[in-house]
This record gives structure tokens, C-alpha cells and sequence, in this order.
């Protein structure tokens, strides 16, 4: 039996771990529309085979070194509530970029402000990178809370394609460089 990529993570409420072909169907079902219309990636009538495909492709970053995809699990219930997923800027191998997002029955429950420092303190250590970026679109307000509370700062403004709508939107980024090591 092959290990997995990574270590888990444990938050009060939450535990990441890495994605699963078991979670496919979960996955599919909480891509919802209102879900969907924040994340470039995610479109919404997001299948099963789509999510199994998904998975696979962010398991083998995984193993490369090049993401940590964590599926987001709810102690209290056992189950996959959402995603969150680091990738390495294949441009810049010493930048990373944060993608999340929650099912909307677990919105509001900040969670995700719980889960986004775990997860990029895990980018800093488990991929070594020196900075970390997150974008959203500019009415995305409880993106930009989550990308605050984590550290993040503002960093540019610009078009992003988003394949899970077939076009271009403008979004703003926000940034976290990797804390100075004391000697």
C-alpha cells in the first residue's frame, strides 16, 4: 500500500487531509452553483467522473512535491465539507498559490479562517515556499476575511481566465511571505 503524500493536519473543528478517490462523490455534490461561481477551476454540474479526474491529477502533484490538496473533513459529522489546495508556481517554485472553498451549508461557520493558517503554514514547511498568494473576485468580501486572517496582504490586481466559466475576471490578490526565522 502506497503512503500518503503528506500528513493529515488537526484543527479544533477540522481535520485536512489529503484527497481520496472515496471523496468523488461528496466533491461532486457540494460543487453547487453558489459554490461554484467564486472559484476559477470548479464548474458547477461538477461530476463524479470529473471530481475522480480531479483527484487523481491533484494526488499526482501531491506525490511530485507540487500541491498539498486537502480534502477539508468536519470532526463533528465525519464528513468532507470542502478543499483546500496549495499549488507550486511551476514558473517560480518558491511561490505558491491557495485555492478554497467550503459547501454552502458550511458557510458562515468560519471554518475556513480555522483551516487557512493550518494550511499555509503546511505550504511554508511541506513545499518550502517563500511566499504564498490568494485571489479572489472583488465582491468575494469573505475571501478577502479569510486571506487576512491568515496574514495575507494585498499584492496586485488582475485578469485571471476561469475555466469553470470560459472567460476572464478581474480579481484582487493578496500575498503572505514566509515568516523570518529567528537565530
Amino acid at each position: 500500500m502506497t503512503p500518503e503524500p503528506f500528513q493529515p493536519l488537526e484543527t479544533p473543528r477540522l481535520f485536512l487531509r489529503c484527497v481520496t478517490v472515496h471523496d468523488a462523490t461528496a466533491t461532486s455534490s457540494l460543487m453547487t452553483l453558489e459554490v461554484s461561481r467564486w472559484v476559477a477551476a470548479w464548474p458547477v454540474h461538477f461530476t463524479i467522473e470529473m471530481a475522480i479526474s480531479h483527484i487523481a491529477a491533484s494526488r499526482e502533484l501531491a506525490y511530485a512535491g507540487d500541491a498539498l490538496p486537502f480534502g477539508v473533513v468536519e470532526k463533528a459529522s465525519g464528513a468532507l465539507i470542502g478543499w483546500v489546495m496549495l499549488n507550486r508556481d511551476q514558473q517560480d517554485r518558491r511561490r505558491g498559490s491557495l485555492g478554497y472553498w467550503l459547501g454552502e451549508q458550511h458557510h458562515g461557520k468560519r471554518y475556513m479562517r480555522e483551516l487557512a493558517a493550518a494550511a499555509v503554514a503546511a505550504g511554508f514547511k511541506w513545499l518550502d515556499l517563500d511566499v504564498i498568494e490568494a485571489g479572489a473576485q472583488p465582491a468575494n468580501i469573505a475571501s478577502f476575511a479569510v486571506m487576512r486572517a491568515c496574514g495575507m496582504k494585498p499584492a496586485r490586481k488582475g485578469m485571471v481566465y476561469a475555466r469553470a466559466r470560459k472567460r476572464d475576471e478581474f480579481c484582487q490578490f493578496y500575498e503572505i511571505q514566509r515568516p523570518r526565522r529567528v537565530a
